[in-house]
């Protein structure tokens, strides 16, 4: 059985008379993919800021690999890597002189063109990270996230304002990720994108937990309670077509 990697309990976070993080509870076991979902304004990206030492926690603990984070940012920093929503690199840098900068940072030595060729940046090795499309500059981000062999890996809402291939190269590169034994905790506003690549969601809103299981056992518990629809099975969907017609292949 795996072993819990991230525990949370009774996280809170409050800013003048409106609690954003009210009480939540949660735990995340060892290379798993774990999911927070919720409407705008639930406490999702809050909540990763929090366990990432980004913001003060204001009630409850957190512990990363069994490290306090509020007691010890310093040594949780060490063993996280981030992708965040907007990623910003040093203009007139080389993707090389990125990673290797990246890795600097952590007193790592790495070879850069391997993690560039890890996200199918390879070509791009000697491009400037201001020549990079949208998608390129997301698998830029997670490259340099890794350079370090974090343990736990935050990705907010990766796939925003990607185009089709890219999202779904972008699914790929989770899965590799896991597959290093990395546990993966993201948020994302797809409802598909967390079906297909979490092992467990937590469903967030004003700024409560209000479910947590695998995205099956949700749908399983929803029509339990008498839940029903139109039933239309469709082996395919409109994202398929086009994937189908265009090709998976990136547009870089």
């Amino acid at each position: 059985m795996a072993r819990l990697i991230v525990k949370v309990t009774n996280l809170k976070k409050v800013y003048g008379n409106q609690t954003v993080v009210d009480g939540i509870s949660f735990s995340i076991k060892e290379g798993e993919i774990f999911g927070i979902l919720g409407p705008n304004g639930a406490g999702k990206t809050t909540t990763l800021e929090m366990i990432e030492t980004m913001r003060p926690i204001d009630g409850g603990v957190v512990l990363v690999d069994g490290i306090n984070v509020a007691k010890n940012p310093d040594d949780i920093k060490r063993i996280i890597g981030v992708q965040p929503q907007n990623a910003a690199f040093q203009e007139k840098t080389k993707l090389t002189e990125i990673i290797e900068l990246f890795a600097a940072a952590y007193g790592e030595r790495v070879d850069p063109k391997k993690f560039l060729d890890s996200v199918d940046l390879g070509e791009k090795a000697s491009s400037y990270s201001e020549q990079l499309s949208g998608g390129q500059r997301q698998r830029l981000s997670i490259a340099a996230a890794l350079v370090h062999s974090p343990k736990v890996f935050f990705m907010d809402e990766p796939t925003t304002g990607l185009d089709p291939q890219a999202r779904r190269n972008l699914w790929d590169l989770t899965r590799d990720i896991q597959k290093r034994g990395v546990t993966v905790l993201l948020t994302t506003h797809y409802l598909d994108e967390a079906e297909i690549l979490c092992d467990r969601v937590a469903i967030m809103d004003r700024g409560k937990i209000i479910a947590l299981d695998s995205p099956k056992n949700l749908i399983k518990q929803l029509l339990a309670r008498g839940f029903t629809k139109q039933n239309e099975v469709q082996q395919a969907n409109l994202e398929d077509v086009f994937i189908d017609l265009t090709g998976k292949a990136i547009r870089d």
